[in-house]
């Protein structure tokens, strides 16, 4: 078979995916970045790969992305977190469309044209307010794992909002709220709301909209709330979490030649509600 691969070395998660000459996933991995980013990348390829069934022998190439690209020193090529992003979203659904991705550490919106190529994009990298790091932080004010802020939302009766943007801030606020007597339940809700405010207030939207990222995978919350105020169904792609690390691979696969893929192996899917615990890296 003919197998190409793609490692996502985020700041705080490690992605590895496997693929056929389809574009087919058949092996994915996430595992914590930590201080070595190298150990990282191996560890989430051993994962993904055994997942696959295959050795590293079975793959003809590997392209990495990511914070930490350059440290995957098995690589052989590497291409940006954008190129990534946008040529996996552009494999799943035909373009034009505006790509949202929620990490860990950033928020990026990429517009996508007609033909699959990139033609702008905007990235969030000064505070750590429209990103997972915000719901980590909000989740510890609450006591509570990031992994159960999502179910504890879904059930707010009341609606109000934060009213700072700034993550500090945020949970200096929280702490008064919480000592006013506001429920967990609805300040779990004002703080999705809050991250959503950040992220849509990045740029205009208009079209469809794609949304990637650990956030988009592990909190359906924030899908909701974007469809919701961008008045427009959210499409979540397969593998949300991995899918810079997807994208990577289609680039091993396609020598990087264009963002995209073949038309016909694109299709268009419904919002999703991908399962899964892990961080929103």
């Amino acid at each position: 078979m003919n197998l190409f691969a793609g490692i996502d070395s985020g700041s705080w998660n490690t992605k590895a995916v496997v693929i056929d000459a389809d574009g087919a996933v058949l092996g994915a991995s996430v595992v914590r970045s930590g201080a070595d980013l190298t150990v990282a990348a191996e560890l989430a390829y051993a994962r993904a790969l055994e997942m696959a069934g295959f050795t590293r022998a079975d793959v003809r190439a590997v392209w990495s992305t990511g914070f930490g690209r350059s440290s995957v020193p098995f690589a052989n090529g590497t291409r940006t977190e954008l190129d990534c992003h946008g040529r996996g979203a552009a494999f799943h659904v035909r373009g034009p469309f505006v790509v949202i991705d929620i990490g860990g550490q950033d928020a990026k919106v990429i517009r996508i044209d007609a033909q699959g190529h990139r033609l702008s994009h905007r990235m969030n990298r000064k505070c750590a307010a429209g990103t997972g790091s915000f719901l980590d932080e909000i989740a510890l004010r609450l006591g509570i794992e990031t992994a159960a802020l999502d179910p504890l939302a879904a059930q707010s009766g009341e609606e109000f909002e934060l009213s700072s943007f700034c993550t500090v801030f945020a949970g200096t606020e929280l702490l008064t709220l919480i000592r006013a007597g506001r429920r967990p339940e609805d300040l779990a809700m004002a703080a999705y709301r809050s991250l959503m405010k950040r992220v849509i207030a990045m740029d205009v939207f208009e079209g469809r909209v794609v949304a990637t990222g650990g956030v988009v995978a592990h909190h359906p919350t924030m899908v909701a709330l974007l469809s919701e105020t961008l008045h427009t169904p959210v499409i979540v792609p397969p593998h949300p979490q991995e899918m810079g690390a997807f994208g990577a691979a289609l680039a091993a696969r396609d020598g990087a030649e264009s963002v995209g893929a073949d038309p016909d192996a694109r299709r268009d899917l419904p919002i999703a509600a991908p399962e899964g615990t892990a961080h929103d890296g």
